[in-house]
């Protein structure tokens, strides 16, 4: 049932087939005034159509917002996520995930801006983003209310989308008529597909899936060399030019797009309990996360950098589950950039048909010391015989439990 005190609604609209039937169909169970927020994230795609299909729609163009995103994207979501070499079970970069906190942001800013006492999403009542948006609009704004039109409508299938969308002159690409192949989520660091026809883990998923890579077959038979510049665990630059944020992204999606790096075949236990199998594409951010482990190799100390291994799967998680927010995200936060203070020099790397390989890293503040680890003379650098006592303090229980051990036979 429409709760029909909502007056003013900031919807997040793509432009797309599903957000515009969300538009429509907002104005006519609400009767509220929509108010339309489009997100330059770097998916490669005009946005600007958004704004005229949110007029074709009734929509005042003073109500309709559209941003590019996409330096501050990077700037305060991705490189803050990569300073933790953040992976979700081991593997999976985020893409997705860390692009919702700030859509549910800027969501949140504009509806206190037009006194909008509502926000409108247009994720689907199974997957992981309603909890990502939802999350970050509570966080952010305690008493917004929330509509999350895929829990509310009898739209529940394909068919009856079209024919609400015909029924109110919607346009129609022809491509949305039929069944669509597979979902795309795309932003500057990732695209992510998934659903229909690579809903089978079994299958192979098509060629066609994977947009933003060529096949590692089909990389050139000689290998990029590119080196990266980190300033305090940020990627500065890269072969010795500074770029910004975005720009540095988008350079290294470039290469890692010709070397047929970044692709990742999924089945990930999804926040709200079933497991679901996601085709990703992460160029750019695989070998970012490369580089910025090289820096860290000779620019960590050893308690340090395992300390940040240990934490890693839990702040992973908190992304991924949609508490960027979060007091706790916050705290992890704090400690991983205090490991940056000196997260400062160069990596060398080699792309070479989907793989990433470091193959030099230097750094003004680095811990490596040739002295102590050469197997020539190290001039009194290192005492071996020291090693003994060592070994012996460190086996100390280990021989009481083996002692024990040959008591108790």
């Amino acid at each position: 049932m429409a709760d029909k005190s909502i007056r003013k609604v900031v919807l997040a609209y793509s432009g797309g087939l599903d957000t515009s039937v969300i538009l429509k169909w907002l104005q006519t169970e609400y009767g509220a005034e929509v108010i339309t927020f489009t997100a330059d994230l770097g998916q490669g795609e005009e946005i600007e159509p958004a704004r005229q299909k949110a007029i074709n729609l009734g929509i005042k163009p003073e109500n309709i917002f559209i941003e590019d995103v996409r330096e501050e994207f990077v700037r305060d979501y991705v490189f803050p996520m990569f300073r933790a070499n953040a992976l979700y079970e081991g593997v999976y970069l985020l893409g997705t995930s860390i692009a919702r906190p700030l859509i549910a942001k800027k969501q949140i800013e504009i509806a206190r801006k037009v006194g909008a006492d509502a926000v409108a999403h247009g994720a689907t009542g199974k997957g992981n983003d309603q909890v990502r948006f939802e999350l970050g609009y509570y966080a952010l704004q305690p008493g917004i209310k929330v509509i999350a039109p895929w829990r509310e409508w009898d739209l529940t299938s394909r068919t009856r989308l079209l024919e609400f969308a015909e029924q109110h002159q919607i346009p129609i690409a022809k491509d949305k008529r039929g069944e669509a192949p597979f979902s795309v989520d795309a932003n500057l660091l990732h695209s992510s597909s998934e659903g229909k026809v690579l809903e089978d883990p079994a299958q192979e998923a098509d060629s066609l899936v994977y947009m933003r890579t060529i096949a590692p077959e089909d990389a050139p038979d000689k290998a990029t060399y590119v080196e990266v510049g980190f300033e305090k665990g940020d990627a500065v630059s890269i072969d010795g030019e500074k770029l910004s944020p975005a720009s540095l992204l988008t350079r290294l999606n470039a290469l890692g797009k010709a070397n047929g790096i970044g692709r990742l075949d999924l089945v990930e236990n999804r926040f709200v309990g079933m497991k679901s199998r996601g085709v990703y594409e992460t160029p750019g951010g695989s070998i970012l996360l490369v580089a910025h482990r090289g820096i860290e190799s000779i620019t960590l100390d050893r308690g340090a950098a395992h300390l940040k291994d240990d934490i890693m799967p839990r702040y992973a998680e908190l992304i991924y589950n949609g508490f960027w927010f979060s007091p706790e995200r916050e705290m992890l936060q704090a400690l991983i950039d205090t490991s940056q203070e000196f997260v400062t020099g160069s990596v060398r790397l080699k792309l070479y048909k989907g793989n990433v390989a470091v193959v030099g890293r230097s750094s003004d503040y680095s811990l490596y010391s040739e002295k102590l680890v050469t197997f020539e003379d190290d001039q009194g650098a290192y005492d071996q015989k020291d090693a003994a006592g060592f070994i012996k303090l460190n086996a100390l229980r280990l021989r009481t439990l083996a002692l024990r051990k040959s008591k108790a036979r």
